[in-house]
């Protein structure tokens, strides 16, 4: 690989000489004309990462988030990273595996990497968040959680949960099950249910019952199975596609078709969702395009530009094979 030290001998100039000229810095036209001969020569391509860490202003965005192994987050970093390659910017990953203490500590570690600016895929906003966030006198945009002292992008939770609420009482189903996360995480523990709840009050006759599960789909696996036992719903409505996809695997398990025995809907729209048998009736997020947005909106903020408090992505109900339609009267 060719290094400065390299150019700078071929060119018969100094290191520093070579690295002044790849900053933009004042450099003899003889002396650039020596370098570029070089540099074209031999097909030396600067490392953009390294000069823009020795920048006063550099070009790289530090993207915080909670683990890899999530649809949400690779397609979320896949809009991020070719937005931010159209804004002649980088992407610096940076992957907690959800523990709040490590995503804390990287807002410290990337500030003084002397990234421009921060996105920080939430699960949720705390005071360290907070603190942290002042501390380091940078511009940080939130995706996926909302909190009023900071710029945030959030997916549309609680009309999705309302959306999804509407849907499945208008197939009419009555006795619902909702199968939900911890509440510590506002937009999917808490605006998802709240949305739905919403769309419930709106009915007369309705049992629905809330339970809790995490994240994992091998954890739905083992608490479905109680959920149908014990309350026998015909509908389960699940927080997440990967908690529905848990659910479906739980339901086939138990000996139960759905949607014949249990309808099931899931948040998300993952790509999987569509493929399997039945396919997922789902809300689907656009996670591509919310990093895109961010991307955009990161951009601004290390520029100086205004944008709004709260930005909001866009999602769509995709009605597939896992839910089937109730007559009301035989209820």
């Amino acid at each position: 690989m060719i290094t400065i030290a390299d150019i700078a001998q071929l060119a018969g100039v100094a290191k520093s000489t070579v690295s002044r000229y790849l900053n933009g810095g004042s450099v003899s036209e003889a002396t650039k004309r020596k370098i570029e001969h070089v540099i074209k020569e031999t097909g030396y391509t600067p490392n953009a990462f390294a000069q823009s860490l020795k920048a006063k202003k550099t070009n790289i965005i530090g993207t915080i988030v909670p683990r890899l192994d999530s649809y949400a987050t690779s397609r979320t970093l896949i809009g991020i990273d070719e937005r931010l390659r159209e804004f002649q910017y980088q992407m610096l990953i940076s992957n907690t595996s959800q523990n709040l203490a490590r995503e804390i500590e990287n807002i410290y570690t990337l500030a003084k990497q002397k990234v421009a600016g921060i996105i920080l895929l939430a699960t949720q906003i705390t005071d360290a968040h907070l603190e942290a966030f002042h501390e380091i006198q940078i511009p940080v945009l939130v995706v996926g959680q909302q909190h009023q002292d900071v710029y945030s992008l959030i997916h549309h939770d609680e009309e999705a949960g309302y959306a999804i609420g509407k849907y499945v009482l208008e197939k009419g189903h009555r006795r619902i099950a909702y199968l939900g996360v911890t509440e510590k995480d506002i937009a999917v523990g808490v605006k998802r249910k709240e949305g739905f709840k919403r769309a419930i009050r709106e009915v007369e006759g309705c049992e629905v019952k809330f339970f809790e599960t995490s994240f994992s789909m091998a954890e739905s696996v083992i608490k479905v199975p109680s959920i149908i036992e014990k309350f026998q719903p015909s509908m389960l409505v699940c927080a997440t596609d990967n908690i529905a996809l848990g659910a479906l695997k739980a339901a086939n398990l138990n000996g139960l078709t759905v949607p014949a025995d249990l309808s099931i809907t899931g948040f998300g729209g993952y790509e999987l969702t569509e493929m399997m048998h039945p396919g997922l009736t789902t809300a689907k997020f656009y996670y591509k395009e919310a990093g895109e947005m961010a991307a955009q909106s990161i951009v601004k903020l290390v520029n100086g530009e205004e944008i709004p408090k709260l930005t909001l992505s866009n999602y769509e109900i995709i009605e597939r094979e896992s839910v089937d339609k109730r007559v009301l009267h035989e209820l």
